[in-house]
């Protein structure tokens, strides 16, 4: 994920249209209410700056897996039986080197601010660890890591027919965007975050806040407007793929393209199309934009769900798209998704490669990422058939050893699992 300068998170997601309220959900999990579910009221003077404090590193801890408590949100239900994962004999965790110094797991965990982190090999869990008071039931926000889930269903939109290729203009499913930046630009383009547009994913707030900032204020923060409403006319900064520039911006439109291609919302999508045939073991919800009533999912920063839910995404990834013998995304999707592109970074967390919407986070033949702000990992390693996945409260301003000491690990624990 590229990070600039990031003081709060980078948001994401679609126009508005008016939202069908979802049935209420409980079970296992957070009690889903219709009264979250329809946010029935503009948020007061207290809502609004709750929301702001949503990365405040006294309190993100609880705030990252608690955002149902605090923003109006999408729901997305869990099929009535779960898909097991299976355990898998336990690994004992390599040591690790945390700002230089050699460590157990404990001491990483607690220095790199883990929330929860789990490893699967071969589809079997053989390492699963919670913190500060996080269980197997509670859902936590993955960031950008629903970048990669917005691929995902754009392939399945793709090979419906819904969408007929990648290389058609975004114009041709979203009118609306044909007079600025977005209208000369592909859904390809935009998926490998070189639409063009003239917008910066940098969080500056005060007096003179930056577009990105505005954004986050008036779509998540207030409910005022949707995110993708700022798509519209907005200008150019560059040809349309000639040059990687990570905006949240540029997957809000892909949910725009969505919803309009397939004349479905994208929670509806999500569930139906991925989250039931996953075999998901709990209800996932997107956090959601926009006017009380007209509000739209976030799907470039608001997905939340369980760790083993986010293990079973990265586990369909390794598989290729299948679940078992169910082919949930078409036949060579996750290889479109992780072919990378050099995005020009290099040193520190500037990560080399960029797909369709999923990262190449280091050296690692074929490996692969979904990442979210403040430390949201599905970290893929085929070569060992290993996932990762960790959630994290990164305060907002990292230290410099951080993101590149725990993608170091992964690749450990990948290597340590297969060496066994």
């Amino acid at each position: 994920m590229n990070r600039l300068v990031l003081t709060l998170a980078p948001l994401l997601l679609a126009g508005c249209q008016a939202a069908d309220g979802a049935e209420a959900q409980g079970g296992a999990g957070p009690e889903y209410t219709q009264a979250e579910i329809d946010s029935g009221a503009a948020p007061g003077p207290a809502v609004v700056a709750m929301r702001r404090e949503l990365l405040n590193p006294a309190i993100n801890a609880f705030t990252l897996r608690n955002t149902h408590l605090l923003f109006p949100y999408r729901l997305v239900d869990a099929p009535e039986v779960e898909r097991a994962l299976p355990d898998g004999p336990d690994l004992a965790m390599p040591q690790a080197t945390l700002n230089g110094q050699r460590v157990d797991y404990a001491a990483w965990a607690d220095g790199t601010f883990t929330n929860a982190l789990l490893v699967l090999q071969d589809g079997h869990v053989v390492f699963e660890d919670y913190r500060n008071r996080m269980t197997a039931d509670t859902p936590h926000l993955g960031f950008s890591m629903t970048k990669t889930v917005t691929a995902m269903l754009l392939g399945q939109a793709l090979a419906e027919g819904e969408i007929d290729s990648l290389d058609d203009s975004v114009a041709k499913y979203v009118p609306a965007l044909a007079d600025g930046a977005y209208g000369q630009a592909t859904i390809r383009q935009v998926m490998q975050m070189r639409s063009g547009a003239d917008i910066e994913e940098r969080y500056d707030f005060g007096e003179n806040p930056s577009l990105a900032a505005q954004i986050h204020e008036s779509a998540i923060v207030q409910n005022q407007r949707c995110f993708a409403d700022f798509a519209v006319g907005i200008g150019q900064r560059a040809e349309p793929g000639s040059t990687f520039n990570y905006a949240t911006l540029d997957t809000a439109v892909l949910g725009w393209v969505l919803e309009e291609a397939t004349g479905k919302k994208l929670e509806a999508l999500l569930e139906s199309r991925i989250w039931q045939p996953l075999g998901a073991e709990h209800a996932g919800h997107f956090m959601a934009d926009g006017p009380v009533g007209t509000g739209r999912a976030l799907n470039g920063m608001g997905f939340n769900a369980t760790l083993r839910d986010w293990a079973r995404l990265g586990q369909l990834m390794l598989d290729d798209g299948m679940v078992g013998d169910t082919r949930v995304l078409p036949e060579g999707w996750v290889r479109q998704m992780t072919t990378m592109v050099p995005t020009g970074q290099t040193g520190g967390d500037g990560f080399p490669g960029y797909g369709l919407q999923t990262w190449q986070v280091d050296g690692e033949p074929g490996a692969y990422s979904a990442v979210g702000l403040a430390g949201q990992y599905i970290y893929v390693h085929p070569a060992t058939r290993t996932v990762v996945v960790k959630l994290s409260y990164h305060p907002p301003v990292e230290p410099a050893w951080l993101t590149p000491g725990e993608v170091a690990y992964f690749a450990a624990i990948a290597k340590a699992g297969a060496a066994r």
